[in-house]
């Protein structure tokens, strides 16, 4: 039996750590959630009393511990402390964080990470040694594993119906059955803790992220601890990205269920749909003038499509990420589910859509889905959703409203009549268009979902992870659900086996982690229609340095062969589900980089996995990043293809300089020589007009010393060798 009871409120975080030790001792083994709603000022007191008690043992349990940017030269400096403090402002930082990239951790405080911001935490021990491996739906099963006494959140807070209630907000996903199973815990005797910390700017989300005040025990409330969310600034998306967006695009179903990650590639693939949507005619002139619809027809047509999206989707996607918020707002995702499976049933077996009550309610009376006399709970299933209009009351087997009794007894038509003709609802209700488990993003996607229209926001239903990322539990509503899944996840790279790797190299060191990506490849070799696809770039590195990022082998997978499914790349789509060897080898070769495909098809034949008569089809022989370029261009003039299709915190300036700033650390590190010629030539002159924007966006226009006069040019060589200005 749960407890029922009133938390204790804190304004002072000292004194919420002093009862928390008095409460669960002096060894706290603490599960925050990943990445947002990490309640900061309560890890940061209680790590600093660590630092000072060595007789405090701390173990925090987490996943991608966010930091803000950081720099390693006055040049970098320059350009981004000002980024930094009007972005993140009063963001407090993580003391272990910044302990940990000192290596400077006590040894009574353990950090386990069972995600890592990518490649955030390669070369340090710490990380290395405590990195828990964990599947997204094991995290909360491997931090009880590992003796966690306390969950401890971010929270937000509304008044509903004269009630004051909770929201998860960003991260129901793992602390809402952490939550759960501490009190469950706590009736055996341990001592536990639930902690929030209220946050007014956390968005109030619906779904199972609503809890009473009494789901914890200790709750932090202070506009002294209120500080601006992490923003995740957008990352640009260029041409490699836009062509693998554009290719995965075809293969989503209208009608179906969509999952998305975040990142340029993520933005790519919501981007290539929404201009599937809104721009259908250029769309389609697209994938014929690049080859993407003659290369792949028969796959487009049989898995995906190239039509707008009348039904629209459901999405159902661990990470509730901002374009898929535009998916949204563009009446995208839009395909509403009901969570009954006799209901559900019969809306997918009869296509129906939410108006058609009349159509739904006949079908689930002639099918005997509900008693030939309506219970009083089969009367409360119809008003739930709709079906029955709210204002009739049950009563001795009829519905009752003003004095008026329609009776509830099925098997005469008399009845049939009468309650269609005047019970019924115009509309079903409590239907749900996307589902998810977690969220972070730009600020102005936190301010989209805050000031979203309640009816519309109800929409959203922020869950557990545990019934996002697979079937197990409720599964046959979730099946009912999820009909034509694309579960579209990135990868590093994929072998010629059909094996991807996304979480780790093979020398072990720790890129990130499964998170959820095995979930949904799993889920969707499950389902009978869904579909798993793989992202990768083909290559990584530039000029003499790349290599192909498909491979003969590798000495580590994230995703094994006998899941294989669909993999794209930039250029192509190569469908190795349930096909032999020789066939997945031939397809992804297809796909690869042509500076790449004939060293991969020699290895192939060497190991007799291909027959020595076959070539590479001449069709495929032009895979080359210049080839993209000409693909994309004529595209761009007309406004499409931008690097920031959603919109970016960088203004105008930042854009241009982050770009060209990176091509000039790129180009110092391939050839020194290259670039002191052109710092020489820089000095020969003055300072074109069009670059002053940037010089004093650097605060570079009065360089008063010699380092200032050298950055100046650094900058201008910068400009001049991106071409973009």
């Amino acid at each position: 039996m749960l407890e029922n009871k009133v938390p204790e409120y804190y304004s002072d975080v000292e004194k919420c750590v002093d009862d928390l030790i008095a409460k669960v001792g002096k060894k706290i083994v603490l599960a925050a959630p990943l990445a947002l709603a990490k309640p900061n000022h309560l890890l940061n007191a209680l790590y600093r009393r660590t630092k000072l008690d060595q007789t405090l043992h701390f173990t925090l349990i987490t996943a991608v511990s966010l930091e803000k940017p950081t720099w390693s030269s006055e040049l970098e400096r320059r350009f981004m402390q000002p980024l930094v403090q009007r972005i993140w402002e009063d963001f407090p930082d993580l003391d272990y964080v910044l302990d940990m990239r000192k290596k400077q951790i006590p040894p009574n405080f353990v950090l386990m990470e069972f995600f890592n911001k990518a490649a955030g935490w390669m070369g340090n021990s710490h990380a290395a040694q405590h990195y828990l491996g964990s599947n997204y739906t094991h995290a909360i099963r491997d931090a009880f594993i590992n003796e966690c006494n306390v969950v401890a959140q971010l929270v937000a807070r509304k008044e509903i119906n004269g009630d004051i209630m909770f929201s998860m907000g960003s991260n129901p996903d793992t602390h809402r059955d952490g939550g759960i199973f501490l009190k469950k815990e706590r009736a055996k005797g341990k001592k536990v803790a639930v902690i929030a910390q209220v946050h007014k700017d956390m968005p109030f989300m619906y779904g199972d992220a609503v809890v009473k005040p009494d789901f914890y025990d200790m709750v932090i409330d202070s506009p002294d601890y209120h500080f601006k969310l992490f923003g995740a600034p957008k990352e640009p998306v260029n041409s490699v990205d836009w062509m693998i967006g554009m290719h995965a695009s075809t293969l989503v179903k209208d009608g179906g269920t969509i999952q998305v990650g975040i990142g340029s590639l993520g933005d790519a693939i919501v981007a290539g749909i929404e201009m599937r949507h809104k721009h259908n005619k250029i769309y389609k002139d697209f994938l014929n003038s690049s080859g993407i619809y003659t290369k792949f027809q028969e796959l487009i047509d049989s898995v995906g499509g190239t039509e707008v999206f009348d039904k629209g989707l459901l999405g159902s996607s661990e990470m509730l990420v901002d374009s898929l918020i535009e998916l949204f707002k563009a009446d995208i995702i839009k395909r509403k589910v009901y969570e009954d499976v006799r209901l559900q049933s019969v809306i997918n077996d009869n296509d129906f859509n939410e108006n058609q009550v009349k159509e739904i309610f006949t079908e689930i009376v002639g099918k005997k889905l509900v008693h030939t006399r309506i219970k009083k709970s089969e009367f409360d299933f119809f008003q739930k959703f709709g079906i029955f209009r709210p204002e009739f009351s049950y009563e001795n087997g009829s519905a009752n409203l003003d004095g008026k009794s329609y009776s509830l007894d099925m098997s005469k038509n008399e009845n049939l009549e009468a309650v269609v003709a005047s019970c019924l609802g115009t509309k079903l209700e409590n239907g749900i268009a996307l589902y998810s488990s977690f969220f972070i993003g730009p600020h102005q996607f936190y301010e989209d979902l805050r000031n979203m229209d309640e009816e519309r926001l109800k929409l959203i239903d922020m869950r557990s992870v545990d019934y996002v990322n697979h079937l197990y539990g409720n599964e046959e509503i979730k099946r009912l659900q999820r009909k034509h899944g694309r579960f579209i996840n990135a990868g590093l790279m994929a072998t010629l086996t059909g094996a991807v790797v996304a979480d780790c190299l093979d020398d072990n060191r720790i890129i990130s982690g499964p998170g959820g990506q095995y979930n949904f490849v799993s889920m969707a070799h499950e389902l009978n229609d869904g579909r798993a696809i793989t992202m990768i770039r083909s290559y990584r590195g530039e000029g003499s340095k790349a290599v192909s990022n498909i491979v003969w082998q590798y000495g580590h997978t994230t995703i094994p062969r006998h899941l294989r499914d669909i993999v794209v790349t930039e250029y192509g789509i190569a469908d190795v589900r349930g096909r032999p060897d020789s066939e997945v080898m031939k397809r992804l070769i297809c796909i690869a980089d042509s500076r790449f495909q004939e060293e991969l098809l020699a290895k192939a034949k060497k190991a007799g996995k291909i027959d020595a008569e076959w070539f590479i089809p001449q069709q495929f022989k032009d895979n080359l990043p210049e080839v993209l370029e000409t693909r994309l261009g004529p595209y761009r003039m007309q406004g499409f293809f931008a690097a920031f299709p959603f919109g970016t915190a960088l203004t105008k300036e930042e854009i241009i300089l982050g770009k060209a700033l990176r091509g000039f650390k790129e180009l110092a590190a391939q050839n020194k020589f290259a670039v002191m010629q052109g710092l020489i030539s820089k000095s020969l002159g003055g300072i074109p007009e069009k670059f002053m924007p940037y010089i004093k966006r650097m605060d570079l226009d009065s360089p008063k010393t010699v380092q200032e006069r050298m950055m100046q040019k650094m900058v201008l060589f910068a400009l001049s060798s991106s071409g973009q200005v």
